[in-house]
């Protein structure tokens, strides 16, 4: 019994730790998705189909703008060897966001006279004031998650997963039962933004008291490309995935932005239990195996292992899916099993590449990076444009397919860069 406990614990700690940091996160966030999965039988019977539509737009326009409001310092936290470099990106992540969400409510107040009466600014309603602050929570949360992924904290990381999960689906139930609309759904989203940020701030507090400062103005110089070009990628990359949602709402407000939603988040628990955790213990371990130059068959193994775990959920799923989901969400929502299952190509290949991608920053390829997602949100928006002028009833399935065909074009990509600058 004893030999079996040492060679888990061998394996566990095998390449670095990556298998026992996945295992924590996935346990944190298992628990997290396990929650919300329990509550959606009960959110979907308390809202429709056009709530559901209304949090898309909520979402989608939190998450084009909170990618950025860190300027990228925040995902760089990681990376540099010492302390004090840390240190500076983690402070320059809170003032860029901090001014980024002041400015955003400064614009929101001059221009909201004249937007208000815009289709999808008045589905809002007044609840468009808490997208600043939407913007904010994510920003401050984030570099507090690359600050505690940078000292390898992963319990704490899972466990603020666990407050997200019960804090935001508790608020939108609430709300469901007091019929307050979609405002509850939205009170919720809120608060799975911002779940446990006070627990990651205490902890980072304590590192930061202990840790001499470092000039600001050389950390940004020397990390300029992150701001110069990361930034537009990540924009770039987020707005091809959710800008396509306010677009599709303004022509079709209905059900359909509804199930996408829904489907997204129903296919968001594998990815947010497999692919979040692989991307956080990745991006922890990946620029040791860079400067060994062992980068590539680091990143092909981790690859390997996505693959094995996926393969087999995403196969069930397409088998069940539309079969299973009118009876446990209700009748409302008896469309979205063949929503699901047409998606599913999509979420396989992104949960694929997406944990990789972070190595084109660690081999400096921010450029590069930026130039595909680029292509990205050409595929995936302008040429939607396109087809939603020529021929509307097609554009929902472009959207779900030009999901597929782009992941599938960046992980070869990143394994095509990987290999020339990571041996």
């Amino acid at each position: 019994m004893k030999s079996l406990l040492v060679k888990i614990n061998n394996k566990l700690n095998a390449q670095g730790g990556f298998l026992k940091a996945v295992s924590v996160l996935v346990g944190g966030t298992a628990f997290a998705q396990f929650i919300g999965f329990l509550c959606l039988p009960i959110l979907t019977r308390l809202y429709t189909p056009e709530d559901y539509s209304v949090l898309g737009i909520y979402i989608a326009i939190v998450s084009i703008l909170a990618v950025i409001s860190c300027l990228r310092f925040d995902i760089a936290i990681p990376i540099p060897e010492n302390e004090n470099d840390g240190k500076a990106l983690l402070l320059l992540s809170f003032f860029s966001n901090t001014i980024f969400s002041i400015i955003l409510y400064v614009l929101l107040f001059i221009s909201y006279p004249y937007i208000q009466h815009y289709k999808i600014i008045d589905q809002l309603s007044y609840w468009i004031w808490l997208i600043p602050l939407g913007v904010f929570v994510s920003g401050f949360y984030s570099a507090l998650q690359y600050w505690a992924t940078r000292h390898k904290r992963f319990k704490e990381i899972a466990k603020t997963r666990m407050t997200q999960a019960i804090s935001g689906n508790a608020a939108s139930m609430i709300g469901g039962m007091f019929s307050v609309g979609f405002g509850g759904l939205i009170i919720g989203q809120l608060l799975n933004f911002s779940g446990g940020l006070f627990k990651l701030a205490i902890s980072a507090n304590r590192d930061l008291a202990v840790v001499r400062s470092s000039p600001l103005k050389a950390t940004f110089a020397r990390y300029r490309n992150f701001p110069k070009y990361s930034t537009f990628e990540a924009l770039a990359n987020t707005s091809a995935l959710q800008l396509p949602l306010i677009i599709i709402a303004s022509f079709f407000f209905g059900p359909d932005i509804g199930y996408l939603m829904l489907a997204m988040k129903v296919l968001g628990i594998p990815m947010g239990l497999i692919g979040g955790a692989m991307s956080q213990a990745y991006l922890a371990h990946a620029p040791e195996f860079y400067k060994s130059g062992q980068l590539y068959g680091y990143t092909v193994s981790i690859l390997k292992k996505i693959f094995k775990l996926v393969v087999i959920p995403f196969s069930l799923l397409a088998l069940i899916s539309p079969y299973i989901f009118t009876f446990l969400f209700g009748q409302n929502w008896s469309g979205l099993g063949d929503y699901i299952l047409i998606m599913i190509p999509w979420y396989f290949m992104q949960i694929l590449s997406s944990p990789i991608s972070m190595a084109l920053h660690i081999i400096g390829e921010q450029k590069t990076a930026l130039i595909l997602q680029f292509f990205g949100f050409f595929l995936r928006v302008i040429v939607l444009l396109v087809v939603l002028f020529v021929d509307s009833k097609f554009t929902i399935i472009y959207y779900i397919f030009s999901g597929f065909i782009f992941y599938v074009i960046y992980m070869i990509f990143i394994l095509i860069l990987v290999k020339c600058k990571g041996t």
